[in-house]
């Protein structure tokens, strides 16, 4: 089978009334429509069919028009955005007691030296006077950052978790995934493929359970309805009565949850 054409991107400059505007345009065979997204960490991103290559500068000359009718809401997203970053810049580096979120909870972080006899680092959850709290025991030879270590040990939670929520819901739906893989995605919590393998972001455990359930339910829906089409929401309906209200908390909240370890 012939390889799908990868995106091509690039970076381009808009003046706007405003003033001038960095984004980066992405043409991909995968786009149907010209479309704009204010991605937390590249900022401004215009997907555009990969068949607007020809006539570059009549498709610029859509793109910024597009740009200049949505300037308002673009600045005022980035600006957002702005706030977000210095917001979690102020926080305490993870070895100074961060508070991070776990099942949706905030934890503070303690690290410790591991008690004689323990041989690799590990991380425990306890409940302490001031609040639950994620101990961090690092074994003296062990190089990893702390983060490393909480990482590796919230990847594993979350695919317990995960595989829960898969349990519960796919007999009723009546599907098997073929796979389940646990990743570090910027721009998906959840994918299936039309082969019928999931993928999921390990930072859902960091997420209330309510929301990991929802995109586990999501995920296993695709593998009856692959599209989003009205029958696909309404199957998920069934299942996640709720689900457009945790689709927004996660993209509300998706800046925290992928810095939390940064």
């Amino acid at each position: 089978m012939p390889r799908e054409p990868q995106p091509v991107e690039q970076m381009v400059v808009a003046r706007l009334p405003g003033g001038n505007l960095a984004y980066t345009l992405r043409r991909s065979p995968r786009a149907r429509r010209l479309r704009v997204t204010i991605h937390p960490e590249r900022g401004v991103v215009v997907s555009l069919p990969a068949g607007s290559r020809r006539g570059t500068a009549r498709s610029d000359d859509l793109v910024h028009g597009f740009l200049a009718e949505r300037e308002d809401w673009i600045r005022r997203h980035l600006g957002r955005q702005e706030a977000t970053r210095a917001r979690l810049d102020d926080r305490p580096e993870i070895d100074d007691g961060r508070l991070i979120p776990y099942r949706g909870e905030p934890h503070r972080v303690r690290v410790a030296a591991a008690p004689a006899g323990v041989r690799v680092s590990r991380v425990s959850r306890v409940g302490a006077d001031h609040g639950d709290e994620l101990l961090v025991e690092r074994v003296a030879r062990d190089q990893r950052t702390t983060g490393v270590i909480l990482e590796a040990w919230l990847r594993v939670r979350a695919r317990g978790h995960l595989e829960e929520s898969l349990a519960r819901h796919g007999p009723a739906l009546g599907v098997v995934p073929r796979s389940v893989t646990i990743r570090d995605t910027t721009s998906r919590w959840g994918s299936c493929s039309r082969r019928g393998a999931l993928s999921f972001s390990w930072r859902l455990v960091l997420a209330p359970p309510a929301a990991l359930d929802a995109v586990a339910a999501h995920e296993l829906c695709h593998l009856r309805i692959f599209g989003h089409t009205p029958a696909f929401w309404s199957l998920l309906e069934t299942r996640v009565p709720d689900h457009a209200g945790w689709r927004r908390w996660l993209r509300r909240h998706a800046p925290d949850l992928h810095a939390a370890l940064d």
